[in-house]
């Protein structure tokens, strides 16, 4: 687009330069909101995955009793219920995990080894840190594109559009500057032409 070089064009500019300087101090105070958000959701996504890893490391010995077994451990635990909702963070939408049920199928105490309990119980720590994991990762997938987005939005402002308006800017004054001087000088030559041809009839 051709950028007009008059008086309405700079005011244009001028009121543009003043809406992008007042807005970006609230785009970047946003964008450091949601890189201190995704970096805290970093922080704990890393956390439960280190709690997956001590369980994990923990039960070896119970992993070694299943492998040596021949019982029938197929459903023995199965996910019932798991409730997700959402919240709205500045904007970004984000999963938050509220509930988690399991169902324990039915089985003999008698008849299965002492280690089956705890098995269960193990199983179903696994899987809700498992559930647990799979959210944070959404979260923090959500706020790195969120974060992504707003640099864009911020670089937009501080790199292209306020530098633009400010070169405009000084490009339709610079061209009304040297406008007016023109207008001057004709005016002077105008007004000198008038001189002369006053004072070539007064002589005449």
């Amino acid at each position: 687009m051709t950028l007009a070089l008059n008086k309405t064009s700079l005011k244009h500019q001028r009121d543009q330069l003043t809406m992008f300087v007042r807005f970006l101090p609230s785009l970047d105070l946003k964008r450091q909101q949601l890189i201190a958000d995704f970096q805290r959701s970093k922080r704990t996504l890393s956390e439960t995955e280190q709690e997956i890893e001590r369980l994990l490391n923990s039960q070896q010995a119970l992993f070694s009793l299943l492998g040596a077994s021949e019982q029938e451990l197929e459903g023995l635990v199965s996910l019932e219920k798991l409730t997700v909702r959402e919240e709205n963070l500045l904007g970004v939408r984000l999963p938050v995990l509220e509930d988690i049920r399991f169902h324990v199928k039915a089985y003999s105490m008698l008849a299965k080894p002492f280690w089956v309990d705890f098995l269960v119980e193990e199983l179903q720590a696994m899987a809700k840190l498992e559930l647990r994991r799979d959210i944070e990762q959404q979260r923090v997938d959500r706020l790195n594109e969120a974060v992504r987005r707003i640099t864009q939005r911020v670089n937009l402002f501080e790199k292209v559009l306020i530098p633009q308006a400010k070169k405009d800017i000084q490009r339709i004054k610079v061209y009304l500057a040297d406008t007016e001087r023109a207008a001057v000088v004709r005016s002077k030559i105008a007004k000198a032409k008038q001189q002369r041809s006053k004072a070539a009839k007064g002589t005449a």
